[in-house]
């Protein structure tokens, strides 16, 4: 078959387990997608073509003898750079790390792995994964491939690129505020965010630090189908996630696209957001996918119950607590970000470790007060509705910066927002470990996507699953991955 990178991750197992293509044209396949098309986009960092072309043969051997094969058999993906994958490079996008080499695989990814998944290479991401843009002074920036002289959005930016051009059906990514949404929005493809602790993580050194915020991992693909069969495969408790559960059912369960019954809130700033009239039009405008799908919408007057410039700050401060830490464990481990070795180091992320250097026990803690009422504020929204909807992020795009330092705007539609992450809409869920994903729903002028927020109560997964179908159903956005920047072509 001449063009396998069209085909999704489910058509392709198909295939391969028909024996109508082999694991290595697949990965092949990928890998000169990869070589063609990442000069322009740069959603790729190391390649590791000789170690998946290895993992494919073994692939392909295990399918000629009849042997047991997983549900991802002979599946590239890609792996977002601040994560190991072992005898891999791992460059955290930090010039500090420009040549370490990871020991061990993330659980997440292990998974996907002993589904029968091939890793062909790590995805760009901010240094650190500090900021809502992909760019740093060790990769360079990610752009969409809808705009190439737009970033991709971070900090899962490679990831979401990776999927968007076909280089790989799946790629995985991770989300503390957004960094899977974020990109995922800009370029067009869909992720969610699972409710706190399905997909376990036992992170090291500090088992209880992915809290504050609340970290979810999750796979990024073309479609709705794909990404689910990879949340199911990550899914599930492991002993040493304190914050895992069991998980009873599949998400693969709620792909049927119908909302009938379900109540849908339309915020179309989210309790209290500046958000560009363009991307609010685009996100509007596709409401009627939903209630096409059967769903009643109400649009909601609601209110956070902080102004958004302090929630993002407050959002801010937690994660300058977890830079902090990171910063002090470095340092028992001979890098000291604070002294000479950090005059390589991104002067942003800098400023958020001596922030959260400089907080107190009881700053943290009253911090904690206000996410209550965050969460309360949710809780009686869902009382009433199934769903929550949004537009994912404020601006219709934020342009690449050539010295390598791309943030987002400073103002949105008249009001000062936070540089680095204070234009999307998507920390509040972190807050409170809601599933929330992103559908792509359109396009604004400049030609970069516009995603549609879907979020729920936490352990309701499968709704926003339902949400997401329903989109994909009623307001199909294949046809995006034909109408890529020409120029793509010529690179």
């Amino acid at each position: 078959m001449d063009d396998l990178r069209s085909l999704t991750a489910v058509q392709l197992t198909e295939l391969i387990r028909s024996r109508a293509v082999s694991p290595v044209e697949v990965v092949r396949s990928s890998l000169e997608r990869i070589e063609q098309l990442n000069p322009a986009v740069n959603a790729f960092v190391t390649v590791c073509a000789d170690k998946a072309l290895a993992s494919a043969k073994e692939a392909e051997r295990a399918v000629m003898s009849g042997g047991e094969l997983g549900p991802l058999h002979g599946i590239p993906i890609g792996v977002k750079d601040l994560d190991p994958v072992a005898g891999v490079r791992l460059t955290r996008g930090s010039r500090l790390f420009a040549e370490d080499l990871a020991q061990e695989t993330i659980l997440c990814v292990e998974r996907l792995v002993e589904a029968g998944a091939i890793v062909v290479g790590k995805t760009n991401t901010p240094e650190f994964g500090f900021k809502a843009t992909t760019d740093s002074s060790l990769s360079g920036p990610a752009s969409t491939p809808f705009n190439l002289a737009m970033n991709a959005g971070g900090s899962s930016g490679g990831s979401a690129a990776a999927v968007a051009t076909g280089m790989v059906p799946l790629a995985q990514g991770s989300d503390a505020g957004g960094s899977l949404r974020v990109p995922g929005a800009f370029c067009g493809v869909f992720t969610m965010m699972t409710t706190f602790g399905r997909v376990a993580v036992p992170a090291r050194p500090n088992a209880f630090r992915r809290l504050n915020p609340m970290v979810c991992y999750a796979p990024l693909a073309r479609t709705v189908e794909d990404a689910v069969l990879g949340l199911d495969l990550m899914s599930g408790p492991h002993p040493r996630d304190p914050y895992s559960f069991p998980v009873n059912e599949a998400l693969a369960e709620a792909l049927a696209p119908s909302l009938a019954g379900m109540r849908v809130a339309y915020i179309p700033d989210l309790g209290g957001y500046p958000v560009e009239p363009e991307v609010e039009a685009v996100v509007r405008s596709a409401l009627p996918a939903l209630k096409e799908a059967g769903a009643e919408i109400v649009e909601v007057d609601f209110r956070l119950p902080l102004p958004h410039a302090e929630l993002t700050a407050m959002w801010r401060r937690y994660l300058s607590l977890c830079h902090a830490e990171s910063a002090e464990v470095s340092r028992g481990q001979g890098i000291d970000l604070l002294g000479e070795q950090g005059q390589v180091v991104d002067p942003g992320y800098l400023e958020s470790v001596r922030v959260g250097a400089a907080l107190s026990a009881v700053d943290f803690r009253l911090g904690d007060l206000v996410r209550t009422q965050i969460l309360d504020a949710f809780e009686d929204l869902f009382d009433a509705f199934d769903l929550v909807v949004s537009p994912v992020n404020c601006v219709a795009g934020i342009p690449n910066d050539t010295t390598r330092t791309t943030v987002g705007p400073r103002q949105v539609a008249g009001q000062d927002v936070d540089e680095y992450v204070g234009w999307s809409m998507t920390s509040p869920f972190n807050l409170i470990g809601s599933p929330a994903a992103t559908v792509p729903v359109g396009r604004s002028a400049n030609g970069v996507p516009v995603g549609m927020q879907i979020a729920a109560r936490r352990h309701n997964d499968a709704a926003v699953v339902r949400g997401a179908a329903a989109c994909q159903e009623h307001l199909p956005w294949q046809h995006l991955y034909q109408e890529l920047d020409p120029s793509l072509a010529t690179r």
